[in-house]
């Protein structure tokens, strides 16, 4: 007898191959009950209070419309807070000290997947916007805390959890991204406390925070990563100045400039140690990039959907779209890829579920800096894709091609935020071990007879 694995009613789009495999009434390993009803929640906020106001979210952001997103942003913070969702966006365990919402029983790694993967139906500008800052900003505060001030730290924590602050994570700077130990921004010991100058740029929901989460230089120059610390800042402290970011996609999530002035910072608002900002950057990476993949797949599937739906009622040359060989296949092959992808997410989220941190950290790198690299290429290929299939519709804001003109133009911030795809790559093959010896320089010769030369000349004079 073969084994029996938990098999779900089918649920959400019936459209095929439109939701992972699990909604299709096809075995898993991988979810339970508790699974069944956390999707069932997510489904339901998202469908009920996000999805009404996305275009206009959208278009209020590209409009500069800072108050009316700001609005929107705090409204979808709070009630997402309502329905207990928050807590999920900071990986695992459940920050339950810090939070009266309900934790679902056996809460893992795939609760936060579903929130992850239900959240992005909507687009990656939302994701962010509800989950960008959180998921990266806060929880260096909740894996090192702040030991000199743990007041600060437990009202940051709640605030946050509670929608009823936001936080971002400020290490990117214009001169320095994926090189986070050559990173500028320094923060001057000046007695008790530090004073910061320097700029981060491509800042996740900067022009909302009302905490930030910084990464300085507090050792000296040419101290590389061993100089750096984390603080965490708050809006109301003095030479803060944030600008919003004109970019390509991602609209909604606030992508920012910000100034740091001479910003004197408390000493006891240091996160962890000082010193210990490289690892406090490095330990939740590969977390970031995974919740970069989860969302990057499901606005793949997005795009199989977006494209399936249309075809089916769009009529061309007298017969219906989809009865076009070529789009069948065009679809078809977006739909394997996805399906390749979804397995390859579930199956890290599962590597997740059964390691520490730690080893997370020690044996996961490689793996998932290829998923991610994965995630962005296959999500850009449904994308260009999808946009072939509807057409002039999909090169449209607004009408039946909405979806996937932001899909579209959102792939971009899968394929380098996070660490580029380039970078992804050179990770994966340094993790791997790719290269086991290097092969002899044959200048390395010359350069020896030239020092040797010189040492004997300078031992004559």
């Amino acid at each position: 007898m073969p084994p029996t694995l938990p098999t779900h009613a089918a649920f959400g789009s019936e459209v095929p191959l439109a939701e992972p495999s699990w909604y299709q009434n096809l075995n898993s390993p991988y979810y339970n009950a508790s699974h069944v009803a956390w999707r069932a929640k997510l489904r339901d906020f998202f469908e009920r209070e996000v999805e009404p106001i996305v275009d206009d979210w959208d278009m209020k952001a590209v409009q500069n419309n800072h108050a009316a997103c700001a609005e929107y942003i705090k409204r979808m913070y709070k009630k997402s807070a309502e329905y207990g969702i928050l807590p999920a966006c900071v990986g695992k365990p459940w920050p339950r000290a810090f939070t009266d919402a309900a934790e679902p029983e056996g809460y893992d790694y795939f609760h936060e997947l579903i929130n992850v993967d239900e959240g992005t139906r909507s687009g990656g500008g939302i994701a962010w916007a509800m989950m960008g800052g959180l998921g990266i900003g806060l929880p260096p505060v909740l894996n090192f805390g702040l030991p000199q001030n743990r007041a600060l730290e437990e009202r940051c924590v709640k605030e946050c959890l509670a929608g009823e602050k936001i936080i971002c994570l400020c290490i990117t700077e214009p001169g320095a991204g994926s090189d986070v130990s050559n990173l500028a921004c320094t923060a001057r010991d000046a007695g008790d406390h530090y004073v910061v100058d320097g700029n981060k740029k491509w800042i996740t929901n900067g022009i909302y925070a009302d905490y930030f989460t910084v990464a300085v230089r507090t050792g000296p120059p040419g101290s590389a990563h061993k100089g750096l610390s984390m603080l965490l800042l708050e809006k109301s402290m003095p030479g803060i100045t944030c600008s919003k970011i004109e970019c390509m996609g991602v609209w909604p999530s606030g992508t920012t400039y910000i100034e740091f002035d001479g910003v004197k910072v408390p000493k006891e608002n240091v996160v962890g140690v000082v010193g210990g900002g490289f690892k406090q950057v490095m330990y939740n990476f590969n977390h970031e990039r995974w919740l970069l993949a989860a969302q990057a797949s499901r606005m793949a599937r997005t795009c199989v959907e977006e494209s399936l739906s249309f075809a089916r009622t769009r009529r061309t040359f007298g017969k219906f779209l989809i009865e076009h060989q070529a789009i069948q296949h065009k679809i078809g092959e977006m739909a394997r890829q996805c399906e390749g992808l979804t397995a390859w997410v579930e199956n890290i989220t599962f590597q997740m579920n059964t390691m520490s941190k730690e080893e997370q950290n020690r044996k996961l790198g490689g793996h998932i800096a290829l998923l991610k690299l994965s995630s962005s290429r296959v999500a850009e290929f449904c994308a260009s894709n999808a946009m072939q299939v509807l057409g002039g519709a999909g090169y449209t804001r607004g009408g039946k091609g909405v979806k996937v003109e932001r899909v579209y133009r959102e792939v971009k911030a899968y394929a380098i935020p996070g660490g580029s795809e380039e970078i992804m790559l050179n990770l994966a093959a340094g993790q791997f071990g790719f290269v086991t010896r290097s092969a002899p320089d044959p200048r390395d010769k010359a350069i020896k007879a030239l020092q040797e030369e010189l040492k004997r000349i300078k031992s004559k004079m």
